[in-house]
């Protein structure tokens, strides 16, 4: 019973020697197996998918502003790196150096503001315009009645007998002063009797004369340049009356939408050729550079300032056409630059193109990004590299980019099992750079995987899939 009781601890203390030596020499092959190849263990953690791009900074609105017509710079307003408002005159030109056409707008300007105003206040326009016909109405009714006079004789019987009376009265006052005076004859001439009597007698013949010259107009007829005359002043009157009638017409109900336009496109014209004269801001902004002095002569194309809108710092980046449908307005990226070493800037999506552009057979579509937390040190034109986070994962299983291959039209990865190197299909998620996400397939965290499996284990497939 003892010798078999031995006999078995032998055996298993033979069982254990080899087992040991057996897993070392195991473990030896494994690592030998290992020194040819490149692996890598599966591993789970976080995977962060990015498209990386290059582009310059631009800021949020950039104007070159240049003169549109010749003249002698008289102002300058600013200086480099001012802040100005939108608005904000810049510079002029001094006047007289202004062409004549910019001169006179500033009087063409005052005439077209009036213009607009007596159209915008009509109600007092269309009572004077109805005042104007009421007015002509009545010249037309006195003309009419001055030419019908005209083809009568000049008035009636009853004012021709008072006319007759008249001088009748008037022959009657001569005859007795006559009288008077050849009685008083004999006297001196330098008598005041005489002389009294002399003036009274020529006084009533006036008077006879009058009364007679009075008494023929009545009784004749108009002649004809009379009658030409009051046929003048009748057409006259009937044209003043039709013009105002017209005139009223056109301004009764208040001026058309035509008119308005036509009196403010009068403004707008002159306004702009005024404004020929200064250069404005046409948005607030920095002052980025000045060309430009006080004194200086211009001629049309002669620029003067850059205006750049810092509030907002934007990077402009081309993707290719493969990664485009992934990127989205609002995803995070990260931007460094050439010029400002280790710092980090954070940006934003915020405007992807709908078309594309092909460049040397590649199509790229324009992707324009925000930098959210920029400093002095970032500067309109500087080149930075962009980094667009498409998706972040956290607690997933990665697999290096490098291991994955195609076998068959199938992504597959080959796991080091023993001396073995198995095949072992696998489908990928996201990825980033260097690792994808395994969303499907028969291995896990702790499988190590080889990264340069030998070409002839992939004759039917091809090389990495990406």
């Amino acid at each position: 019973m003892r010798v078999k009781r031995n006999l078995i601890i032998v055996i298993l203390i033979v069982a254990v020697i080899a087992g040991y030596f057996g897993f070392r020499s195991v473990q030896a092959r494994q690592a030998a197996q290992q020194s040819r190849y490149q692996t890598a263990e599966l591993a789970r953690g976080s995977l962060v998918s990015i498209v990386g791009a290059t582009g310059t900074a631009r800021a949020n609105q950039s104007a070159v502003l240049a003169w549109q017509v010749t003249g002698q710079i008289g102002e300058v307003h600013v200086d480099l790196g001012d802040e100005v408002p939108a608005g904000m005159v810049l510079a002029e030109l001094a006047e007289r150096s202004l062409p004549q056409n910019v001169i006179l707008a500033r009087a063409e300007l005052v005439s077209a503001r009036k213009a607009l105003d007596d159209l915008l206040n009509y109600e007092l326009a269309a009572a004077e315009a109805r005042l104007a016909v009421t007015n002509a109405m009545e010249a037309l009714e006195r003309a009419q009645n001055e030419r019908a006079s005209k083809d009568y004789a000049r008035t009636d019987e009853e004012t021709l007998e008072t006319a007759r009376a008249n001088y009748l009265l008037a022959e009657n006052e001569v005859d007795k002063y006559e009288r008077i005076y050849d009685m008083v004859d004999h006297l001196p001439e330098d008598n005041p009797e005489r002389l009294a009597a002399f003036s009274a007698w020529m006084a009533a013949r006036q008077n006879r004369d009058r009364a007679l010259a009075n008494l023929n107009y009545l009784e004749s007829k108009p002649d004809p340049e009379e009658v030409a005359r009051a046929d003048a002043n009748l057409a006259l009157a009937q044209a003043q009356l039709e013009e105002a009638r017209r005139r009223y017409e056109q301004i009764k109900d208040g001026p058309s939408e035509d008119e308005i336009a036509a009196a403010e496109a009068r403004i707008a014209a002159a306004e702009a050729t005024l404004a020929l004269a200064r250069l404005e801001a046409p948005f607030a902004g920095t002052i980025t550079e000045v060309h430009t002095k006080s004194g200086d002569q211009v001629s049309p194309g002669t620029i003067s300032f850059r205006l750049d809108d810092l509030s907002r710092l934007l990077i402009d980046v081309q993707i290719s056409e493969v990664d485009i449908n992934r990127v989205k307005v609002g995803q995070r990226a990260t931007v460094s630059f050439d010029a400002i070493l280790n710092k980090e800037y954070q940006a934003e999506v915020v405007r992807v193109a709908r078309a594309g552009s092909n460049v040397q057979g590649i199509v790229y579509f324009a992707v324009t990004l925000e930098i959210l937390d920029p400093d002095e040190q970032v500067l309109p034109g500087m080149t930075g590299a962009v980094n667009i986070v498409i998706e972040q994962l956290e607690d997933v299983l990665l697999v290096p980019n490098r291991a994955v291959r195609l076998r068959d039209g199938q992504q597959v990865v080959y796991l080091l099992r023993g001396e073995q190197l198995v095949p072992v299909p696998i489908q990928i998620g996201a990825r980033s750079d260097t690792n994808s996400e395994v969303i499907g397939g028969d291995v896990k965290a702790g499988d190590i995987v080889v990264l340069n499996p030998p070409t002839l284990l992939e004759m039917g497939g091809g090389g990495p899939p990406f």
